[in-house]
């Protein structure tokens, strides 16, 4: 499943199969280059924050946090991959 919050549509969300959802932000508030949008339409970032919790809402833990953020385009395709592959 794909999804996105309209409201301020600084990213999305997926969900796989095994349960897992992963979260991709950047934008006002987010670890991103683009952290301050001020209101703009459109945004765009080098790179990106990223989480992920299961179906009973545990989080992924990352070394000291559960949200990692600064990551370009191809590691949070490696994570994403990651997650996705996780037992159920």
């Amino acid at each position: 499943m794909f999804a996105c919050n309209r409201t301020n549509g600084n990213g999305f969300h997926l969900s796989f199969e095994n349960g897992w959802t992963i979260s991709v932000q950047w934008g006002d508030g987010t670890y991103s280059e683009f952290r301050d949008a001020n209101g703009k339409n459109f945004i765009q970032s080098k790179d990106a924050e990223v989480a992920a919790w299961d179906k009973d809402g545990n989080w992924w833990k990352f070394e000291e946090d559960t949200v990692q953020g600064y990551k370009t385009a191809d590691e949070v395709i490696a994570f994403t991959h990651m997650i996705s592959k996780l037992p159920a």
